[in-house]
């Protein structure tokens, strides 16, 4: 692979992040959101990638579709073609009635086409970690397999942590936590993450100096309120992922 590793010392990614693509100013894990998010000049986003029931990789951050398609039930359950002719836009609102649900693969030729980054959170159907896990890191390494800058890939999930390192032991990874956890920092480490990615209210600057001290870097979500954003900041976190892309300029970064 032309790429550079990603560790403590080459941390390639930019402080601020989109998080599903433009926050709440598009509909979430849809291509509309993400170029509405490189409209307001961020250079990364974040993603939430899940399984078809025949295996194609796909941008969904809940286990069902009722929230953010006019689908119902486990989206996972459905095979593509299915999932394909689902509306994931006028939910948020008339402007993107009719918004697909896309590939993965859509979203990663869209993102290399424009020089930008992605963190790829693996959300895998409750059940389906292991399996979610070594997919969708295979498909990274398919799809960025000449990039010079990988996709970070992040989850919640351990197992899927575990199943993306033993299918592309190269592409980093990000333990996500939402809670303090004991034994969080020996957690990350025993799967070889680069970094932790935290609910914003769980760090200071203590927590941080810990996790650099174990070469470790830390991102946080979602502040999105000036004072939550200018606190992580102060306490040293490497990077911020925010639904507010149309208050944090990443120029200003």
């Amino acid at each position: 692979m032309n790429r550079s590793s990603v560790d403590f010392d080459h941390w390639p990614y930019p402080a601020l992040v989109a998080h599903r693509g433009a926050g709440k100013l598009a509909p979430e894990n849809t291509l509309a959101a993400f170029r509405l998010g490189a409209g307001h000049g961020y250079r990364m986003f974040e993603c939430d990638v899940k399984l078809s029931a025949d295996g194609t990789p796909f941008l969904l951050h809940d286990d069902k579709l009722d929230r953010t398609t006019d689908g119902v039930g486990i989206a996972g359950t459905l095979a593509w073609a299915e999932l394909s002719r689902l509306d994931a836009g006028g939910w948020h609102s008339p402007g993107y009635a009719g918004e697909p649900i896309p590939r993965f693969a859509a979203l990663a030729r869209w993102i290399r086409a424009n020089r930008l980054l992605l963190d790829v959170e693996i959300k895998p159907t409750t059940g389906t970690e292991l399996e979610t896990g070594h997919a969708v890191a295979k498909a990274c390494l398919e799809l960025w397999h000449d990039a010079e800058e990988p996709p970070f890939l992040t989850s919640f999930q351990p197992k899927s942590l575990e199943a993306a390192r033993a299918a592309a032991p190269g592409l980093p990874r990000g333990l996500l936590l939402n809670e303090h956890r004991e034994g969080w920092l020996e957690a990350a480490q025993r799967l070889g993450c680069v970094a932790v990615v935290l609910k914003h209210t769980l760090v200071d600057a203590a927590l941080v100096k810990r996790a650099h001290a174990a070469r470790l870097r830390v991102g946080v979500y979602t502040p999105n309120d000036q004072s939550d954003v200018d606190r992580v900041r102060e306490a040293g976190v490497d990077m911020v992922v925010t639904d507010a892309v149309d208050v944090h300029s990443p120029r200003e970064c």
